[in-house]
């Protein structure tokens, strides 16, 4: 306290309380008061019993405490005034630096993109690194700013040149000749009794052989190793015992969601999911088709190891275990029937992905591949079942943008890729046909946004002509955003399922 010692030991029941009280009367002198002078020793008392301390506790007068407080107070003030100051004059130059970068954009750029010159033969007979140079910006025409004149030119000289042509479908021997191993793993002919496609396969591991030791996705992922070890304790309870050999069900997917990204896939393979009847891989999407098949991870990273079938069928083990399940019991097996249970697969880049193709396959004349992603499949499934769900192409886009843009993302921003974009693309199909353009790797590359895989017409017709139209259900995400019942009534007449 600010007045003596005394009022620090106010609880005590004696006159020392009284004599502090007395101490801040108006008849007070610290002169003549022996207290205050320190002349008599105060005892601290605690529960009536003196107590001896070796530190002594100073209390001094101040006369000035409200001066004091009245001095802190203001110097209080006078910090969160400067503290605000600071903060508003920060939000000042932040809008201030902003207002300017948008103010650049009305700058012409200094890089501009513009056609490039014919030359059809590049892509057969210059190596890959020149293919790359091929597509760098050039400095010509058009700066990707909000020039929507340009942009609509663009456009215009754009659907000049689409024009599809049907193209010529690989024979089947040559398709089986480019995946030999495939064609070894994978038989002709599937169970009779199970409507997913599945076949017995000689195992000639022992009980102590990992089946899944060299799996390609458990090597890559923890999640999928714990997948693994689950399969792995209960792998020699579902094989099938016949004649002293061991045989185990491998399955292929019944339908498959091919595409697109961003069209609301994810939604429709949770509500899938949901049905009693229907099983997926592992993990939602493999992309063993179009990538993992030829040793892709991820495309910034190169190439790996190619993963073989096996790999790719080891994700619907789980699967073939409750099939076999079904298979094995009374009703199937005295009655006649079969298991209903069918395996799905939805990776979206099944529809559009060929960008593999001109590191494996000869190129072609016309800059085109050999072979697409849906040969291969209805090569090995010609009675598989395709799901699409589309979106519209500029939503699409975007939401594809906002996903994969690491920074920076603005709407001037997506302005300025997708004018880029669509310049690239001009200049590709200019001098090359619209299937080559769409499935040009490095093209793809160069775009800063995926424009290809909105260009929804070229991918839908190609797998028209490998399977027949009652084999591709064709779904709107805004369709299913607002009658999502009638979607799901379509996709469960579509895979026959109760």
């Amino acid at each position: 306290m600010r007045y003596c010692i005394n009022c620090c030991i106010h609880l005590l029941p004696n006159d020392l309380h009284r004599q502090c009280f007395r101490c801040r009367g108006p008849d007070h002198n610290n002169q003549k008061c022996p207290v205050c002078r320190g002349e008599n020793k105060i005892p601290l008392y605690t529960d009536r019993k003196q107590m001896k301390w070796l530190a002594v506790l100073e209390v001094r007068t101040d006369h000035c405490g409200s001066w004091n407080g009245f001095f802190c107070l203001r110097k209080g003030k006078l910090c969160s005034l400067m503290f605000g100051l600071i903060i508003m004059t920060l939000v000042m130059v932040s809008y201030m630096l902003t207002g300017a970068k948008h103010g650049l954009l009305l700058i012409p750029s200094p890089f501009h993109y513009g056609a490039f010159a014919s030359n059809p033969s590049l892509m057969d007979n210059e190596s890959l690194s020149d293919m790359k140079d091929y597509y760098q910006p050039s400095k010509m025409n058009i700066s990707y700013v909000r020039d929507y004149p340009s942009i609509k030119l663009i456009i215009d000289t754009i659907t000049s040149k689409v024009e599809f042509i049907t193209r010529q479908r690989p024979d089947l021997e040559e398709l089986r000749k480019q995946e030999p191993h495939m064609s070894s793993v994978i038989p002709t002919k599937f169970l009779p009794n199970s409507k997913n496609p599945c076949w017995y396969e000689e195992y000639r591991g022992n009980t102590t052989t990992d089946p899944y030791a060299t799996n390609s996705y458990a090597l890559y992922s923890k999640r999928f190793r714990i997948i693994f070890d689950y399969l792995r304790k209960v792998f020699w309870n579902h094989l099938y015992h016949y004649k002293d050999k061991h045989y185990r069900l491998r399955c292929l997917p019944h339908f498959y969601i091919i595409g697109q990204p961003k069209c609301g896939t994810t939604d429709l393979y949770d509500r899938l999911r949901l049905h009693p009847d229907v099983r997926f891989s592992a993990i939602k999407e493999p992309h063993w088709w179009t990538r993992k098949r030829f040793g892709i991870i991820r495309l910034r990273d190169g190439f790996h190891d190619r993963y073989p079938v096996e790999d790719y069928l080891d994700l619907f083990d789980l699967a073939a275990h409750q099939i076999q399940t079904v298979l094995q019991s009374d009703a199937v097996k005295e009655r006649g029937q079969r298991s209903n249970i069918i395996i799905g697969e939805a990776s979206a880049s099944t529809m559009w992905d060929n960008n593999a193709w001109i590191f494996f396959y000869d190129n072609s004349t016309e800059g085109e591949p050999p072979f697409l992603i849906q040969d291969f499949i209805h090569a090995f499934q010609p009675n598989a079942k395709l799901i699409i769900m589309l979106r519209d192409p500029v939503e699409r886009l975007y939401s594809d943008y906002l996903y994969f843009a690491s920074a920076n993302k603005s709407a001037e921003d997506f302005h300025e890729k997708v004018a880029e974009s669509l310049q690239l693309f001009e200049g590709c199909v200019l001098d090359f046909s619209l299937r080559a353009c769409v499935y040009n790797n490095t093209l793809n590359n160069a775009m800063p946004v995926r424009l290809q895989v909105g260009l929804y017409v070229v991918y839908l017709l190609d797998w028209l002509t490998v399977f027949n139209k009652d084999q591709i259900l064709v779904l709107r995400l805004e369709d299913h955003a607002s009658n999502m019942k009638y979607t799901m009534h379509m996709v469960f007449q579509f895979l026959d399922l109760g």
